[in-house]
């Protein structure tokens, strides 16, 4: 067997947070969609001109680009369960 650096209980406790957050990320997105529309224009430009917009859209960015590193991570916790 191959020496790695995580156990399989370990590994499953970090996919199950990793997707736990991925989730909660998923439905607040779904929710400020749902809320922007029901704001008028005035004041859903006034909300995207924060920094607290921008850094909501530079998260999601950063998300966007980790999908790799996740598919490669639950790759790994699939050898690790013997799955592949």
């Amino acid at each position: 067997m191959e020496n790695t650096d995580i156990d399989l209980p370990n590994a499953r406790l970090a996919y199950t947070i990793i997707q736990s957050l991925l989730d909660g990320h998923e439905a607040l997105s779904d929710l400020l969609v749902l809320m922007s529309h029901a704001l008028d224009e005035d004041v859903l430009k006034a909300l995207t001109n924060t920094n607290e917009w921008e850094k909501y859209l530079e998260s999601k960015r950063t998300l966007g680009n980790t999908k790799l590193q996740i598919e490669a991570f639950t790759t790994e916790l699939k050898k690790l369960e013997g799955i592949e």
